[in-house]
């Protein structure tokens, strides 16, 4: 219990002793996913409380007085509360007891809540989902209440809803991407009577109703994100055994039994290239090569579909052959980020195409260097991932096992990093800027603005990058022989 303790000792709480002040009769109560992180050991920021015997206008009023509210979910018994005087970027929610009566869609918006500041605190808990969320710590009595069993089942690392699975999922459907959430976050299971409600039920994440989706979109994309970046092997397999990819990515299904040259790909099909890309993101040897940064949401996507194109583009010549399947694969992965509104949940859709777009960069350069501006384009403009694409190009390299050896060979990717590397600045990832301007090249050679000065700044640049020259006067120099 220490700590479940040390919860209410978060400088993020200290405007609760004026508040007992105020209301000596109140009970307080921490509640959901923090309670439960606390119980597991795992840090989290998100403080949901609960107050009970306040009534909503003097509890709002009171919060008026000592930070700064938002209205929204007033109506129903929630505020979104800032303290004064404090550092949090994002506000605590703060709320009354409240039922809820599901309209039977299975959308979350479909639900009609009730707020009762008299209401049990173990009410409460009962419109909750999982049971390793229908808790709550008592900040007066420091006690924890768990009608439903929930720190058995954190014990037992079980995801199990509270009542009836499917009575639950179909109360809000947006709760089926969640149990996987929390099973790939967490590393827990899912008990079978949950796991079979929950791919029952997964039929219905497309539902309309009066031509909307009762799941947004929005809310499908911000578990996604969470899911896949957690664990991305194990979110894999988990949108794919439950039925996730068939009714929201089935563009994917067909790598299943799509087939590989062996000699390059003796780990197998195209899905089983794909999941032990996702797999090798969080090996060993990938967080050597690339330590100390976070997976990011494009990469892991980028990973997820580079290889889509591939089904469509299988060709049988002298060998199994996937011509353009990166810009296929790119032009795909763009449909599902549109239809599932992936930028709503903040991630760069534009980087994820261009990422899967240029994926087969190892390849196209084994025979034929690239020109340093153009290693300077992919891997140092600003407004590219470069950086993003290194780790895509590495973990999809390290997870090509040649027939012979039952590894990857990296001697095409090294050489790929060699390339990078020859023009890497000094300090910081930025490259010394152009010695001439384009007016200034103008002036030089008395020439018009046209594109034969891109041409010209782009030789100049390359000269500039190779080392052949380095001051403005050798720049100078070299404009007159190209003149």
């Amino acid at each position: 219990m220490h700590s479940l303790a040390a919860l209410t000792r978060n400088t993020q709480l200290t405007f609760l002793a004026a508040f007992r002040r105020d209301f000596p009769h109140a009970e307080i109560f921490v509640v959901g996913g923090i309670v439960r992180d606390a119980l597991i050991g795992r840090s989290s920021k998100d403080y949901d409380l609960v107050i009970r015997n306040v009534p909503a206008k003097k509890l709002h009023a009171w919060l008026q007085r000592h930070g700064h509210v938002d209205l929204v979910g007033r109506s129903f018994g929630v505020f979104k509360f800032l303290p004064k005087g404090n550092t949090l970027t994002e506000p605590i929610d703060i709320a009354l007891p409240r039922t809820e009566h599901a309209w039977g869609t299975g959308g979350y918006r479909d639900v009609e809540i009730q707020s009762n500041p008299i209401l049990p605190i173990e009410d409460d808990l009962a419109r909750r989902d999982f049971t390793i969320n229908a808790l709550a710590y008592d900040v007066i009595t420091k006690t924890l209440i768990d009608p439903y069993n929930g720190q058995p089942d954190i014990q037992k690392k079980i995801i199990r809803t509270v009542g009836a699975p499917s009575k639950r999922f179909g109360e809000d459907y947006s709760r089926l991407l969640r149990g996987l959430r929390f099973s790939a976050q967490l590393g827990f299971t899912i008990e079978p009577k949950t796991w079979r409600a929950l791919k029952t039920s997964m039929r219905h994440i497309n539902k309309k109703l009066n031509g909307e989706y009762v799941v947004p979109r929005e809310t499908i994309a911000s578990e996604m994100k969470k899911t896949f970046v957690s664990i991305p092997a194990i979110a894999f397999d988990l949108y794919d055994q439950s039925g996730a990819i068939k009714e929201l990515m089935p563009e994917l299904l067909p790598m299943k039994r799509c087939p590989q040259p062996k000699q390059f790909h003796s780990e197998g099909d195209v899905w089983k290239h794909t999941r032990l890309c996702l797999s090798n993101l969080m090996a060993p040897a990938f967080s050597k090569k690339f330590p100390g940064t976070p997976l990011t949401a494009e990469l892991v996507f980028a990973v997820l579909w580079h290889d889509i194109g591939k089904p469509a583009t299988l060709k049988r010549s002298d060998r199994l052959r996937f011509n353009n399947h990166d810009i296929v694969g790119a032009r795909m992965a763009r449909a599902i980020m549109d239809r599932l509104r992936l930028s709503s949940a903040g991630v760069n859709t534009a980087h994820i195409e261009w990422l899967i777009s240029r994926h087969m960069i190892v390849a196209s350069t084994k025979y034929s260097p690239m020109k340093k501006t153009t290693i300077e384009k992919y891997f140092y403009h600003e407004q590219n991932p470069g950086e993003q694409l290194r780790k895509l190009s590495y973990v999809d390299i390290l997870s090509t096992l040649a027939a012979r050896t039952g590894k990857p060979n990296l001697t095409d990717y090294r050489a790929l990093e060699r390339q990078i590397m020859s023009i890497k600045p000094r300090r910081g990832n930025r490259l010394a800027p152009d010695l001439l301007s384009g007016n200034d090249i103008m002036r030089a050679l008395h020439l018009r603005p046209g594109p034969r000065i891109g041409k010209i700044k782009s030789k100049l640049r390359e000269a500039q990058l190779r080392g052949t020259i380095k001051t403005k006067s050798q720049a100078r120099a070299y404009l007159t022989k190209l003149s």
